[in-house]
C-alpha cells in the first residue's frame, strides 16, 4: 500500500474540520498518517514545550523518546532549520537518536502554525532504508499547512 496525498488531505481535511485544539489535531494526523503507507513504521509529532525543547505527542507504532533538544538529531534538525530533512539511511546521519533499533530511514518536517510560529515536528520513521521521496515531503507539508497553518 502506498499513500494517495490528495486522498489522505480530504480524509484528514474533513476530520480536522471545525478543531482547534492542536494535541487533537495531531492525534488524528498521526492515525491517518500512518495507516496510509505500509513504509510508515513510526509516525508521530514532537511538540515544542520550551524553548528549543521537543517533547513526544500523539504517535502511532512503539514507544518514541520522550525529549529531543533542537539540534539534536533528525527531529532536533528540522525543529532548528525549519526545514524538511529526508535522511535515507539513519547511521549516516551524524548524531540520529536511536529511540527504535528497527528505523533504517526517516523524514521529519516542521509544523508550522499562523505567522509561521513552530508547533512542532512530524517524523515518520520506516524499517526500510530510503523509503522516502520529495513526493513525501511535499504532499505531508500541504496536509500540514493545511491543518496546522490555520491556528
Amino acid at each position: 500500500m502506498t499513500v494517495d496525498y490528495t486522498e489522505l488531505a480530504a480524509v484528514i481535511a474533513s476530520l480536522a474540520e471545525g478543531e482547534t485544539d492542536e494535541v487533537a489535531l495531531m492525534a488524528t494526523v498521526a492515525c491517518e498518517v500512518h495507516h496510509s503507507d505500509d513504509r510508515f513504521d513510526w509516525t508521530g509529532f514532537y511538540r515544542v514545550t520550551e524553548p528549543r525543547l521537543l517533547k513526544v505527542g500523539p504517535y502511532q507504532g512503539g514507544h518514541g523518546c520522550l525529549v529531543i533538544p533542537f539540534g539534536k538529531g533528525v527531529c532536533g534538525a528540522a525543529a532548528q532549520t525549519g526545514e524538511i530533512q529526508i535522511v535515507a539511511d539513519v547511521d549516516a546521519f551524524p548524531g540520529h537518536i536511536a529511540c527504535a533499533t528497527s528505523t533504517r530511514s526517516e523524514i521529519v518536517l516542521p509544523v508550522f502554525g499562523r505567522n509561521g510560529r513552530l508547533i512542532g515536528v512530524l517524523d515518520i520513521d520506516s524499517n526500510q532504508p530510503d523509503a522516502f521521496t520529495d513526493v513525501d515531503g511535499e504532499g505531508l507539508s500541504e496536509i500540514l499547512a493545511s491543518v496546522f497553518g490555520r491556528l
